[in-house]
């Protein structure tokens, strides 16, 4: 039988700062979903209103986002920020900063399109009926959005939660991070401790964003 490396998990509490790892990448993404869904809602809000220096500057904003890369953008708010401003900013504070930027931008503009997508006469009858502007978006226009963006969403917390891998590189101890640790403290006696170490972290993702991803699936067939 070949050797996998499994047996460095079951060696001391290694499975257990795995899991603990594991809590790390996951509260440090469900934080940052929490905070940028509203912000999110918010910015596409406004990135759809007819002004045009705030359209100018949600889009800049958005563009920014896009094509920075994550990894960049947690150098430059954990590195960059603390050596310019002097502050002492730890590496899961960076982290969540960092995924409330992007999420707010990627959330913003998945709410930019769903209120686009939704047809200019429910405007104008809701108007012909004497709602005001703030009642027909609460009462009618919301509810839509959020009916078509609820699968997008949860596939956007899925990748969240995914990038998070990259916090590693800036020293947060999350799963990767620790199973990194694991490895190089048993290279000598298990030199195969990496196929085992990640393949279990790999079903350790893929049991936390399933249930998402499979939630997401039900309700584009359901609302389709």
């Amino acid at each position: 039988m070949p050797d996998l490396g499994l047996e460095v998990l079951f060696k001391g509490s290694n499975f257990i700062r795995l899991l603990g790892g594991l809590f790390t990448a996951v509260k440090i993404s469900l934080v940052s979903i929490a905070v940028s869904i509203p912000l999110g809602i918010l910015l596409g809000i406004l990135m759809t209103r007819k002004n045009i220096a705030v359209r100018f500057f949600t889009k800049l904003y958005l563009e920014f986002i896009r094509i920075m890369p994550q990894l960049v953008l947690l150098f430059l708010v954990f590195f960059g920020t603390t050596r310019s401003m002097g502050w002492n900013l730890p590496g899961e504070g960076a982290s969540m900063i960092v995924f409330v930027l992007w999420g707010t931008a990627e959330m913003g503009d998945l709410v930019r399109g769903a209120l686009v997508s939704i047809p200019k006469h429910q405007y104008e009858s809701s108007q012909a009926l004497g709602f005001r502007r703030g009642q027909i978006y609460f009462y009618i226009i919301l509810p839509q959005t959020l009916r078509r963006l609820m699968p997008l969403s949860i596939n956007l917390i899925t990748r969240m939660i995914k990038t998070t891998s990259l916090i590693l590189m800036i020293g947060v101890v999350e799963v990767l991070k620790v199973g990194q640790q694991m490895i190089e403290a048993n290279r000598m006696t298990s030199p195969n401790a990496a196929f085992g170490v990640f393949f279990v972290i790999f079903i350790l993702y893929f049991i936390i964003c399933w249930p998402f991803s499979a939630a997401a699936g039900k309700l584009e067939k359901k609302w389709s």
